[in-house]
């Protein structure tokens, strides 16, 4: 865990693999509880701070999150949240093979709550969403990704259904007995207003 930025009304951490964003077990270290102990430690005697998650990642996911440090600010990014405004860039290494150096990627998703995963279904199978993002060409096993919805593991998904899955994805991927390594998805850019300065964020690793 990195701090990348702090003021008065927003967080940015830059978050490792495999460590949760918020946890529902008291038992399993997560990164909410991590930095609220942190401020603690650091500001003995004053009041515990307000966090709330603004953009969630996946847990094997490393990368970006952002936190709102009060009410407003986290009603004002949830805002551009809900109409597209916050810009989440990944970078991801994928297997396979690379269609077109650049696409935008259309899908609709259905999540199953039982076993934690989501799939592309046909366009109106009932309680799918719509899932969309488009990518760039890096070079032959790297994509840029820019996500224009957040639906559940939707980049996994979409990437794994264009027959590109993310190389250490062993819920979505291709088995590999020889890679014992993370998940290589980063979220690695986060663009939106700052919401009390109304000045344009920029920030990434």
């Amino acid at each position: 865990m990195k701090i990348i930025y702090e003021d008065k009304d927003i967080l940015v951490v830059h978050k490792e693999a495999g460590l949760p964003v918020q946890s529902r077990s008291a038992l399993t270290q997560d990164l909410e509880s991590m930095l609220l102990a942190d401020f603690i430690k650091k500001n003995k005697g004053q009041q515990k701070p307000e966090l709330h998650v603004i953009n969630r990642l996946d847990q094997p996911v490393e990368g970006l999150v952002l936190f709102a440090k009060n009410k407003k600010a986290a009603a004002g990014l949830t805002r551009q949240l809900t109409e597209g405004k916050i810009e989440k860039i990944y970078r991801a290494e994928i297997t396979g093979q690379i269609p077109k150096d650049e696409d935008i990627l259309t899908d609709y998703l259905l999540k199953d709550g039982r076993t934690n995963t989501s799939r592309v279904v046909a366009k109106g199978t009932p309680k799918s969403k719509q899932a969309v993002l488009s990518y760039k060409k890096l070079s032959d096993s790297e994509l840029e990704i820019r996500l224009m919805t957040g639906r559940h593991h939707q980049i996994r998904v979409q990437l794994s259904n264009a027959g590109m899955p993310i190389k250490g994805d062993r819920k979505y991927g291709r088995p590999d007995p020889d890679y014992h390594g993370r998940l290589m998805l980063t979220a690695c850019r986060l663009s939106f207003i700052h919401p009390g300065t109304g000045k344009l964020m920029e920030l990434s690793i």
